[in-house]
């Protein structure tokens, strides 16, 4: 699915808004076909004002389109919209189409499952890919009601926004739903393993493909039991009951993003199925997108935001909800803590990057401008902005605001506006000077600590000024203990005398800000490290690292002297965000000589150290898989020979073949062999991840025909491949990819679009080649005025991480 549609301007979604409302959809789809497409017949009955008007539709081809049984050329199909002119009244728009079935994680994804070759599908139309499933008038503020009629093969299992019936093999009929925007429409069809059960009059499920059916059964409980708890604290809080029917969890192959919050069939990315062991930082992930999709039930799907420019008051309230119940309800009372380890610097990064944003009022101009926006900002800043609204106002005042606002708006759509003035009808202050503050301009405060003149020096971005107020506690350390004082920090200067003491600002993520550590504290931080035990001033330690390294205002070298003292195994998931990660992908590039020697004595003295059987102990050995160099101890645990406490499985083989296929010990031959072994999801991503970092020209081809799309594989495959191409060591092999990525990036708007053409031009970005030259080529890409607008936004982020990395190399030379 290539980007030949043109993205839906404001101005024309306004126009459409004031021309039509939209009566009911009644969608057919054949699924039972083995081709590469699908039928699609869509009947949308709406009223008009009498006008011009045009429909969204992206098809592989068009059978017949009628309107009031009158024909419409489909040759007036002009990247991906039908024009339509109506009169006054009521009208009736039939499309029969061919519909593409895709394999990017948008519109209808299919996926061959390589474990038992059984095919699955799920739809995804989030922003714009509705229209490549059924005809639509794709914008969030023309709501309607949808009815779904579906066939399929006698073996699968239809879900979908309502209730399915299946009254004869193959057939399929869901119940009409509520009001609906389009990019909450889904369906989930295939021969997945489904299992129910019910809370509180609410029918509850869980699906996921055949192969994966004793992994779902083993977690069963566990998801259960929060959904209820979730779902028993959301009625409390809200007051209102969830109003979609059914509440179905379908765990899908090859999905984009963690989840998706179609009201009553949230999807969700089938890793969170844990098929190997997992630490408990990936167990309060899950905990929390579950929760996070919940809430979308009612702040996203009662009430919808008219606009993309508002879509904070989606995502930043359920995520602000979703870690908060999680905290509250569920056995993961740690919540916060763990997102203080893996949200807060997203967040943060955005928040310094010259693409940063306002939370609220983002000035989305298009549908594409505002995909761009769903980053840290709109998800981690807008969660932190509602805490602290939340704790200056008190839950009664603020969950009384929101159930006004859910009321006065339900099944349809709302504005920033519309939220605000019922919080001050709740009681709530005028709200304008935190709005402007907090929501509409961008970038965050730095609050650092001058010893000598004994004060916190708050300082705002000066191409984004501000006068904000920060209500913050700072834990200072006394003789090995910490204790915590609150401050309140209301302009550029407020005394605070620490003394000789270290003192980290805001570990407990009371407000939002860059609080970096001075070199006092720094230098104690090497002896206090091992001894915290506090979860989250631990969590506020590494954060405020991380925020100085990315402003050079800390020495690499003094980053890996606190790695040593205490290596964050605590946060230790597979993406950049998180903390270990970082310190591979960032700190031992900028560090130099033995800083990966470092990691890995580190990560094996932890090994050895942590209990058997626990969560640091799996962190430590993966981290020593990361950082090992010796081939032989690698195949030593690759043959099962491993610690007390932990076994072998799946996603550790992969882990260690991937780290000895980087260090050229073994060859694709050997790879092979291990995917035809375990033919699952996991081996084949990972398979592929192992394949392009195997130091050899035939394995960076390998990888480069995956990002040109001569070779088409699903979207996890090509962001493994990606990930696989830059290897520290294989520079040599590497250096021609670099200008070729950048003449090449591109063109590959004509083989993708949408979501995975930004994932790949990310996935592929020259990774470690750490220079000049690469920014000179990043910027000179930047100039093209031609340039996809998802792409532009992902190598501006690179270009301005690259600076900073250069700039940190620039302030600490390395002899």
């Amino acid at each position: 699915m290539t980007s030949q549609s043109r993205s839906l301007q404001r101005t024309e979604a306004q126009e459409r808004r004031a021309l039509l409302s939209v009566t009911s959809y009644d969608i057919r789809l054949d699924l039972a076909s083995e081709e590469e497409t699908f039928g699609s017949v869509t009947t949308v009955r709406f009223t008009s004002h009498g006008g011009p008007t045009f429909v969204d539709l992206k098809p592989v081809r068009v059978k017949a389109v009628t309107l009031d049984g009158r024909r419409v050329d489909p040759a007036l199909l002009d990247r991906g919209r039908l024009p339509l002119d109506t009169e006054d009244g009521e009208h009736e728009l039939v499309v029969d189409a061919v519909m593409p079935f895709r394999n990017d994680g948008e519109g209808l994804h299919r996926s061959v499952d390589p474990a038992d070759g059984r095919h699955y599908v799920y739809g995804m139309s989030f922003m714009d890919a509705a229209p490549s499933i059924f005809a639509c008038f794709d914008q969030p503020d023309l709501k309607a009601p949808y009815t779904f009629h579906v066939r399929a093969p006698h073996d699968w299992v239809v879900l979908g926004n309502a209730p399915a019936t299946n009254p004869e093999p193959g057939v399929w009929e869901l119940a009409t739903t509520p009001p609906l925007s389009t990019y909450f429409v889904t369906l989930v069809a295939g021969p997945y393993h489904l299992l129910r059960d019910e809370h509180d009059g609410i029918p509850l499920g869980l699906s996921a493909r055949a192969s994966l059916a004793a992994d779902l059964d083993k977690d069963a409980d566990e998801l259960f039991t929060m959904t209820r708890q979730c779902f028993d604290e959301f009625h409390r809080l809200f007051g209102i009951r969830y109003p979609f029917g059914d509440y179905h969890q379908a765990f899908v192959p090859e999905f984009n993003a963690g989840a998706m919050e179609n009201p009553g069939c949230v999807t969700l990315r089938d890793q969170l199925v844990f098929t190997s062991r997992v630490t408990r930082g990936a167990r309060v992930l899950r905990a929390t997108t579950v929760a996070h999709e919940m809430a979308h039930q009612w702040f996203g799907n009662i009430v919808t935001p008219q606009w993309w420019d508002d879509l904070w008051l989606n995502e930043s309230f359920a995520e602000y909800m979703g870690n908060r119940v999680t905290a509250d309800v569920t056995q993961y009372d740690d919540a916060w803590v763990h997102q203080a380890w893996a949200r807060r610097q997203w967040g943060l990064v955005a928040d310094q990057r010259p693409s940063t944003h306002p939370v609220a009022g983002n000035g989305a101009v298009d549908a594409v401008a505002a995909l761009q926006d769903f980053d840290g900002i709109s998800y981690a800043k807008g969660s932190s902005v509602l805490k602290q609204l939340n704790a200056r106002l008190g839950d009664r005042v603020f969950f009384d605001g929101v159930i006004d606002h859910l009321d006065r708006h339900r099944f349809d759509n709302a504005t920033m506006q519309d939220l605000f003035s019922s919080w001050e009808k709740a009681g709530a202050p005028d709200l304008g000077s935190f709005t402007t503050g907090w929501l509409r301009t961008a970038g965050p405060d730095t609050v650092a600590l001058d010893r000598p003149a004994a004060t916190l020096r708050r300082t705002s971005p000066p191409e984004h000024p501000a006068d904000r107020a920060h209500v913050l506690r700072v834990a200072r350390a006394d003789k090995g203990t910490w204790r915590t004082t609150e401050v309140r920090i209301e302009g550029p200067e407020t005394p605070f005398d620490a003394g000789d003491h270290p003192v980290i600002i805001d570990p407990y993520e009371d407000s939002w800000g860059v609080f970096p550590p001075d070199r006092l504290t720094v230098g104690a931080l090497k002896t206090l490290l091992p001894s915290i035990a506090d979860g989250a001033l631990l969590a506020g330690v590494w954060n405020a690292v991380r925020s100085a390294l990315h402003t050079a205002a800390i020495d690499p070298a003094d980053v890996m002297d606190l790695v040593e003292a205490r290596l964050p195994v605590e946060d230790t998931e597979l993406t950049a965000r998180h903390t270990l990660p970082w310190v591979l992908s960032t700190v031992v590039p900028l560090a130099g000589g033995d800083a990966l020697a470092r990691v890995h004595a580190a990560a094996l003295r932890r090994l050895e150290t942590s209990p058997a059987g626990s969560e640091i102990q799996l962190a430590a050995l993966r981290t020593a898989v990361a950082s090992g160099s010796d081939p032989q101890r690698l195949e030593t645990w690759l043959a099962g020979s491993l610690p007390e406490g932990i076994e072998p499985d799946l996603d550790l083989r992969w882990r260690v073949l991937v780290r000895l296929a980087a260090l050229g010990a073994t060859d694709a031959a050997t790879l092979d062999a291990a995917l035809a072994d375990e033919p699952t999801t996991v081996s084949r991503v990972e398979h592929t991840r192992a394949r392009a970092s195997l130091p050899t020209a035939e394995a960076k081809e390998y990888a480069w025909s995956r990002f040109t799309g001569e070779v088409d594989v699903p979207n996890y495959e090509l962001e493994a491949a990606g990930l696989g191409m830059w290897r520290a060591g294989q520079e040599q092999l590497t250096a021609p990819y670099v200008a070729r990525y950048f003449d090449d990036l591109p063109g590959t708007v004509a083989v993708r679009a949408g979501w995975v053409l930004a994932q790949a031009g990310d996935a592929f970005f020259p990774e470690g080649a750490l220079d000049e030259d690469t920014l000179a080529r990043t910027e000179a890409l930047l100039s093209r005025a031609d340039l996809d607008l998802s792409l532009r936004r992902r190598l501006s982020d690179r270009a301005d991480q690259l600076r900073r990395m250069l700039a940190v190399r620039a302030a600490y030379p390395r002899s």
